[in-house]
């Protein structure tokens, strides 16, 4: 160290120079060389100490290698053209493990880009490729992106539990571009794929994976049940009893009742969907199937999930109830994935577990403008578990 002076009243500089006795190494070769080119001098910032930022004058020599030519010596703790020194870009990937972008930058006294451009580099280089010959079940899901139903598409080894890719969209064309980067070698081993029901995941499966099984959620089927039928059976015998104030008021509130598992009921809540139930027919047969929907998913073998689906089927067709009925008429469509189940006991709900996360990745940032750059954090956050 040459000399250290305080420029402000919370900054210090520190002049160092080079030691008489050390051979500068070339920083494309790594060789000793004897021969100066030229010495200039860079101002580089160092971590902080106590309450002062710490700047360094550090002389950086251009040597004459015999291999490479004119080149930078090479300096362990400050490499390339950078003006962050080492120890202050590792103090940078601490602290954005744990706090926003921005408020990283605010307590460093950096610019927001060069708080990015760090930890970007720390994600590139801490992401694992994903060893593509091992993949054989997948779970696909989207999440929003921002507000105004935009979306981005996520999937993962269903084994490992590793995110493999995130892209933007969720329609045939946007997740188009993960079954390019998994290969034809790749997609011709996949056995199945677990997904809600998505109709474009669905045709582009079935396009690049031809042997693989789709297996439909039972959340999101069930889910999709409650809206499109007990809510609209609801809202129906709501209005058929406008001229009965109180037996109305009953009906309408109780849309969670219905739509929530009876395990979960409390006792007195238990005690009212019973009497709700037993005073309304058309909301008991649509709970019922509600009920016998899902042990589709339980089935112990295809030929078993084939024969409750009949069953229900046929339940739901004599129920009467229009609603009932247009459901069970658009599930025909997606049962083969449904019974699937019974083989591939996969859904959805890691995924949905790791949704959250993702929220709160965001959250965190108050969104992000980079998706290349949310789309690595989400990567990293969920490296797999190892099998």
């Amino acid at each position: 160290m040459e000399s250290c002076t305080q420029i402000a009243p919370e900054s210090l500089l520190i002049r160092l120079h080079s030691a008489d006795d050390y051979h500068p190494c070339c920083s494309g070769c790594h060789q000793h060389c004897l021969a100066i080119h030229d010495t200039t001098i860079r101002r580089v910032r160092e971590r902080d100490l106590f309450q002062y930022r710490v700047w360094l004058e550090v002389p950086v020599r251009r040597v004459r290698c015999t291999t490479c030519g004119p080149k930078l010596e090479q300096i362990r703790w400050l490499s390339g053209r950078q003006r962050l020194t080492a120890g202050m870009v590792s103090w940078v990937e601490s602290l954005v493990r744990l706090m926003p972008v921005q408020h990283v930058a605010r307590l460093l006294g950096l610019h927001w880009h060069t708080v990015k451009a760090i930890d970007h580099h720390r994600l590139a280089r801490e992401v694992v490729e994903p060893d593509r010959s091992q993949i054989r079940r997948l779970i696909m899901d989207e999440f929003a992106l921002f507000k105004g139903h935009r979306y981005a598409t996520v999937v993962i080894n269903a084994d490992t539990q590793q995110v493999l890719w995130v892209g933007e969209g969720n329609s045939r064309q946007a997740i188009r571009p993960f079954f390019e980067w998994l290969g034809p070698e790749a997609c011709a081993q996949i056995e199945a794929v677990a997904m809600d029901m998505n109709t474009a995941m669905d045709l582009e499966v079935q396009h690049h994976c031809t042997q693989a099984r789709v297996v439909y959620d039972l959340f999101h089927v069930v889910a999709k049940f409650g809206r499109e039928v007990i809510d609209r059976v609801r809202v129906d015998q709501s209005n058929q009893l406008r001229h009965d104030k109180p037996a109305r008021k009953v009906v309408k509130r109780s849309r969670w009742l219905l739509l929530r598992n009876r395990d979960n009921l409390k006792a007195e809540q238990a005690v009212k969907l019973e009497e709700l139930l037993q005073a309304n027919q058309p909301l008991m047969t649509v709970y019922l199937l509600k009920d016998q929907l899902k042990e589709l998913w339980y089935a112990p073998s295809e030929a078993e999930a084939r024969r409750r689906w009949e069953e229900w089927l046929e339940l739901a067709m004599s129920s009467g109830l229009a609603p009932v009925q247009q459901f069970a008429r658009r599930l025909k469509g997606y049962i083969e994935g449904i019974i699937a189940s019974a083989i591939y006991r996969m859904n959805t709900s890691v995924l949905e577990g790791m949704n959250n996360k993702i929220k709160v990745i965001k959250r965190m940032a108050y969104g992000y403008r980079d998706n290349g750059y949310f789309f690595l954090k989400i990567k990293a956050a969920f490296p797999g578990k190892a099998r």
